[in-house]
């Protein structure tokens, strides 16, 4: 009796925490979300300097306090889901890790506290909760789209750092360290950001033959900035026809991302219509 007690309170609670169409499991994610926020604000807060002066014990309470119910809740998720390792090592598991991870380890390293920023990753859950599955089917052209260009773009930042690598080490040598290019990493440094137009100015060329080169590199930087835009709008839009084509609209989450052979939802797991 006490072992369908047991059993009965496990699904319940799983209910609750890994299924969003229940009353029960969209409040019990609205609560998360908003302790979600508040922490990531109490970090933010804590970084200003007169605050920190003022209320760093408050802040240091409240951090823990968002800790403990975190970690409970985290602890909570492991009891009560039946495929332990697959939601262990899955994105959310190991946000959720993440998430309380930082606290435990400032005991130990000073600052460490101010990596919990990374609870805000925990946010994408409310997609989820708000029913926005449909509006995540964008990730999924742009994911594809990473996945057929990525030997472009691997090629295309080989023959960048290439160029930088070539106009860093002619710098080296046409400026010296007189200008400030005391060595060919740091030539390389100058030559990545004047090719990105970022153009910091903290070491620049003063001879002719040094602002020629600087030029060329700016120019061949606007050029090269085109270039994966490119790539991946084209893959974009053949992702997005390969996709369309491929699978009828999940008729529960209304995923449009499947396999070619695929019989049920890859988001949801319900069976998808002939």
């Amino acid at each position: 009796m006490n072992k369908m007690k047991k059993h009965s309170l496990k699904t319940r609670w799983y209910n609750i925490i890994f299924k969003h169409d229940t009353k029960a499991g969209q409040q019990f994610d609205v609560w998360l979300l908003i302790l979600i926020i508040l922490s990531v604000l109490v970090v933010c807060l804590d970084s200003i300097k007169q605050f920190n002066i003022r209320y760093a014990s408050v802040f240091l309470a409240l951090e823990w306090i968002f800790t403990a119910v975190f970690t409970i809740e985290y602890i909570v998720r492991i009891l009560v889901v039946q495929k332990k390792t697959h939601y262990l090592f899955s994105f959310y598991g190991i946000i959720d890790f993440l998430s309380v991870l930082p606290s435990y380890l400032s005991i130990v390293y000073a600052g460490a506290q101010f990596l919990i920023i990374i609870r805000v990753l925990r946010l994408l859950r409310v997609f989820r909760i708000l029913k926005l599955v449909r509006f995540t089917n964008a990730s999924g052209y742009l994911m594809l789209a990473l996945k057929h260009s990525r030997e472009k773009i691997i090629v295309f930042l080989g023959t960048v750092l290439m160029i930088v690598t070539v106009m860093g080490a002619l710098m080296y040598l046409v400026e010296g360290t007189e200008s400030g290019f005391d060595s060919i990493p740091r030539s390389i440094y100058w030559a990545i950001v004047t090719i990105t137009t970022v153009g910091y100015g903290d070491i620049a060329p003063v001879t002719v033959a040094g602002q020629i080169i600087a030029a060329v590199l700016m120019i061949t930087g606007y050029a090269i900035i085109a270039v994966p835009t490119g790539i991946i709008t084209a893959e974009m839009t053949r992702a997005n026809h390969q996709i369309e084509n491929r699978k009828p609209v999940c008729p529960k989450c209304e995923s449009m991302v499947h396999d070619a052979d695929a019989r049920f939802c890859k988001r949801c797991g319900e069976k998808l219509p002939l």
